[in-house]
């Protein structure tokens, strides 16, 4: 689940629900602040080598007794409001940003909103070629504002989220030298496995086509004018993605304006198109510091923050790198108090303290000689136990504790026995009646299902449910989560969900207040999980049918975390093969799943198998005594 969404889009919907942050946040900032009286504004195009003007946005302090950092954000979703006389709230992330003094960069990319070219989906950077990318296209923006803006103090930092978080890292490549700080925040790395459009294989399909249709359209001449959401005509999501059928039949509604759908309906599998996108690999010599930042409940673009961490650290070796991931959705961390999620509550107001206390003093540091501010390599905050943690690597030291799926729907740290003939749970799969990811009537993605009950679906006849005894004492895991499944199909070809859960103990209490009235005892909440396209058990590159009925090994990680079961609480496992329509049904036939026809749909029997060496169970990462972790002083998190 890398790659999961709780947002609509990363379109327009996206840009709505961050607004829609904004103004919650604001409750915290500080409301006699007025920016127009703080700042000048003066919207300009800047030359890039090819010669493609890129539309910028430029907030200057009237302050000039000083001089000031550039702070640059660059994105494909528009950077309203236009025009001269018109101004933002504030100029920067937060309020308390624009209040130190920067100069703010805004500047739509090529190809998007007044800016001249044409737009790529996050276009491959490509080693020693001259070919412009965003790459190139911020060292020329920095060498443009260097020797056309008055009042700088000649260092420059890039941060963002989620589009411009990629951005923040193409940036990095090849960096200018007066690039003094990244700050790339839940940025995308790589396309297939885990970040906004697959996940294993298996396609995004309610994000993918919300995110065309409002954002990938083909424009004609620079404009102004923001995508507006896609009218889907019902708040049914489920039934309007039934509907559809495969995938490539969106072209009903896209025709031939949006090129990169075209793309995705021509690149099923792990080829050249998706290895060229691949971000981490080209993070090659970065020399400033960099600061990644990510939440464990990003269902669009967690896995990407982790190997933009992880490709720091292997290609850009000692340099300044830091990792934030706190208890957040996409985005979160930029304007929510970070106390609850859902009905999960974290205990502290955990992103008013990433902001207060760690962003905002990390800037200052290193553009402004600001005090040394002390992070460790991670700074983690472990749910469950509500704490937040210092690391001296991600993940720290663990051991493998294999948890196996048994009969009677038992889970347990106990390996089952051989069997000569191996015993196995079995269901029936229909793709015409999925299982839904959300309990939610949403009609793009919705936001709720990322730690949701999950008793929605447990009932299910589709849905094997695997559950342990109450926990004696607190079980805390940090890292992916491997799976180790031995399952057959009747079909050609079918997909295997896993989702680990922690169940509540049956008196759990009630949130206080509690407006929707939830009730926590025996809640199931959905903790990781994630999907396996079945055709690609052996290979992303080179997919092959399965043999109906033959037991064949599946492995996969689920997405990281950094949780503690506490004492009470059980383990649940649940298995499936739909998810939907967070992600497109497999027609359980081994055809091109995105041109499949009404017939090419077929019901197969899944079974998992559980006796001997090869019993399906999870690997779970359980923290180890030494593990290089350590509360902080700040832990739980101030409020």
């Amino acid at each position: 689940m890398g790659s999961r969404r709780p947002w609509p889009s990363a379109g327009v919907a996206l840009v709505a629900t961050l607004a829609a942050l904004a103004v919650l946040g604001r409750a915290q900032e500080t409301e006699d602040y007025v920016f127009r009286d703080a700042y000048e504004k003066r919207e300009v195009y800047i030359p890039m080598r090819d010669g493609v003007r890129l539309f910028t946005i430029l907030y200057l302090p009237r302050d000039r007794s000083r001089t000031y950092p550039f702070l640059v954000n660059r994105t494909a979703y528009g950077q309203p409001p236009y025009g001269p006389d018109t101004y933002r709230r504030w100029g920067g992330p937060y309020v308390e940003f624009s209040k130190r003094g920067y100069i703010f960069v805004y500047q739509d990319v090529r190809g998007r909103g007044m800016s001249e070219g044409d737009f790529v989906y996050q276009d491959p950077y490509m080693e020693g070629s001259w070919r412009p990318s965003s790459t190139s296209d911020m060292y020329d923006t920095v060498e443009w504002l260097l020797h056309h803006v008055d009042g700088h103090n000649g260092r420059v930092a890039e941060r963002g989220v989620s589009w411009t978080g990629w951005e923040a890292s193409m940036g990095m490549i090849h960096a200018h030298p007066a690039l003094r700080l990244s700050s790339p925040q839940a940025p995308p790395q790589d396309q297939f496995f885990g970040d906004d459009l697959h996940s294993n294989g298996a396609f995004q399909l309610a994000y993918a086509f919300d995110w065309m249709a409002a954002s990938g359209r083909r424009r004609d001449k620079p404009t102004i004018e923001q995508e507006t959401p896609f009218p889907y005509g019902t708040p049914d999501g489920y039934r309007f993605f039934l509907d559809l059928g495969a995938a490539a039949n969106a072209r009903k509604y896209f025709g031939h304006t949006s090129p990169t759908w075209d793309d995705l309906m021509a690149h099923p599998d792990y080829d050249e198109y998706w290895k060229s996108r691949y971000v981490s690999p080209h993070l090659k010599g970065v020399a400033h510091p960099v600061l990644v930042v990510g939440g464990w409940f990003d269902a669009e673009d967690f896995n990407g923050t982790l190997l933009a961490f992880h490709g720091l650290e292997k290609n850009s070796p000692g340099n300044r790198t830091h990792l934030v991931l706190g208890p957040w959705v996409h985005g979160g961390w930029a304007s929510l108090p970070g106390d609850t999620l859902g009905a999960i509550s974290f205990g502290s107001r955990t992103g008013d303290y990433f902001r207060r206390e760690v962003e905002v003093p990390f800037f200052e540091e290193v553009l402004r000689d600001g005090p040394h501010v002390d992070l460790p390599k991670v700074l983690a905050f472990e749910t469950g136990a509500n704490r937040w943690q210092r690391c001296r690597q991600w993940p720290p030291d663990t051991i493998a504790r294999p948890l196996y799926l048994r009969a009677d729907g038992k889970l347990s740290f106990a390996a089952p026995p051989a069997a000569a003939a191996p015993p196995f749970d079995e269901y029936r799969s229909d793709p015409a009646r999925p299982v839904p990811y959300t309990a939610e009537i949403v009609a793009g993605e919705g936001r709720r299902f990322i730690v949701e009950d999950q008793r929605f679906v447990a009932s299910r006849p589709d849905v094997l449910v695997y559950e342990s005894e109450p926990l004696a004492e607190d079980l805390t895991i940090a890292g992916p989560v491997p799976v180790r499944l031995l399952a057959s199909t009747s079909g050609t070809d079918s997909d295997f969900v896993v989702k680990l859960i922690d169940v509540f103990p049956p008196d759990a209490k009630d949130p206080d207040p509690d407006p929707t009235g939830v009730r926590m005892g025996g809640y199931e909440m959905l903790l990781t999980g994630d999907i396996l396209r079945g055709r690609y058990h052996r290979s992303f590159e080179k997919p092959e049918a399965l043999v109906p009925g033959r037991p064949t090994r599946f492995a996969f990680d689920l997405p990281d975390r950094f949780h503690t079961f506490l004492k009470g609480h059980r383990l649940m496992v649940q298995v499936q093969s739909t998810w939907f329509p967070m992600f497109d049904r497999n027609p359980q036939t081994f055809v091109d799943v995105y041109h499949a026809a009404a017939a090419d749909y077929r019901a197969a029997t899944e079974r998992v198998y559980r006796s001997g060496a090869e019993a399906s169970r999870l690997e779970l990462p359980v923290l180890s005594a030494v593990s290089g972790c350590q509360a902080g002083a700040d832990s739980p998190a101030r409020p």
